[in-house]
């Protein structure tokens, strides 16, 4: 069917527009509001709602294998978590960094609750919550910067455009600027394919752990200083790169762009880690950068060069967001159509 060149997502309160994911098996687009999930049909029609999030709900992924929506979700008690707790009328939370697993088909009316209605799984990240308390090796906390996680994608492992669809899983980081060891997305890959041993439901006020041990690799790109991280990380088929939208860092030293591409031909080599004293899998970035100025609150390849891009808002009546169709030739932003 052809695509509509702009879709309106509708007013909604529980936060701005973190993702978007596109689902073809059921011609429905998806948004994540922070704190909340939203089904439309392509003309903006709301076809069901998801709520009761006390956590972040980020980047959006559907996978085509399976037919399920997958998406980044952290509970922590920084400002981003405590600012999520204050509107939600609660007070404190544990800290836990999961992949939510939402079964769409069950996503017919508003309303449903991702803890009670039967919607959504979720599987626990113990790598992320380990570098999330961990200190890094000039003392700072939080090991690689690590502020959780937002973007999530689905493609084969770079340097292997024809393997197998991995999970890849992004980092938020710190932006501070006073450390040097924060200047890289760091980039989880894991296989998903025995995951169903890991899923459960999700209890907010007793937090289940179980998830993979490790993931299958850990991958670095140095991109510069970011503000947290890795906003939206999304696969493009007919590329076979991956695009990552970012909020620009503030070291001067940087050119501190919006919208970074991996080039997803060229595999990881193991390299030291500038401003740290280990080694790491890096994968190489393709170009330097753009300064493009949409992505980072959603990004959905559609297997064709096309992509849906979102351009978010607030009036009186809420959050919103409005997505356009955009083309990307591989080597330059992205041009609206």
């Amino acid at each position: 069917m052809k695509l509509p060149e702009m879709i309106h997502s509708g007013h909604w309160n529980g936060g701005h527009c973190q993702g978007i994911a596109v689902d073809t098996w059921r011609d429905c687009i998806y948004y994540s509001f922070t704190t909340m999930l939203v089904k439309t049909d392509f003309q903006g029609h709301v076809l069901g709602t998801v709520t009761g999030l006390l956590g972040h709900l980020g980047c959006l992924a559907f996978c085509q294998e399976d037919g399920r929506l997958y998406g980044s979700l952290e509970y922590k008690m920084d400002a981003i978590g405590k600012g999520i707790l204050q509107r939600a009328g609660e007070k404190e939370i544990d800290d836990g960094f999961y992949i939510a697993i939402f079964d769409v088909e069950k996503i017919d009316m508003p309303g449903l609750d991702a803890c009670r209605d039967d919607v959504m799984t979720a599987v626990h990240l113990k790598e992320v919550l380990d570098d999330y308390h961990g200190e890094a090796e000039n003392g700072k906390l939080h090991r690689h910067g690590c502020s959780g996680i937002d973007g999530v994608t689905f493609g084969p492992i770079p340097g292997e455009p024809n393997g197998t669809k991995h999970l890849f899983v992004a980092y938020g980081v710190y932006g501070d600027v006073e450390r040097e060891d924060n200047d890289y997305q760091v980039i989880l890959c894991y296989d998903t394919a025995d995951w169903k041993c890991y899923e459960r439901p999700l209890r907010q006020n007793d937090m289940h752990r179980f998830g993979p041990e490790k993931p299958l690799h850990k991958y670095f790109v140095h991109t510069g200083n970011t503000t947290y991280g890795v906003q939206n990380l999304e696969y493009d088929p007919a590329t076979g790169d991956f695009l990552m939208a970012v909020y620009p860092g503030k070291k001067p030293q940087y050119e501190n762009c919006a919208m970074f591409a991996v080039d997803g031909s060229k595999a990881a080599k193991t390299e030291k880690l500038q401003g740290m004293s280990m080694e790491g899998e890096v994968l190489s970035l393709k170009g330097e950068g753009w300064h493009f100025p949409h992505g980072s609150t959603g990004l959905c390849a559609l297997g064709d060069g096309q992509f849906y891009v979102s351009h978010h808002g607030k009036d009186e009546q809420g959050q919103y967001t409005d997505v356009y169709l955009y083309q990307w030739d591989g080597e330059h932003p992205l041009v609206k159509k």
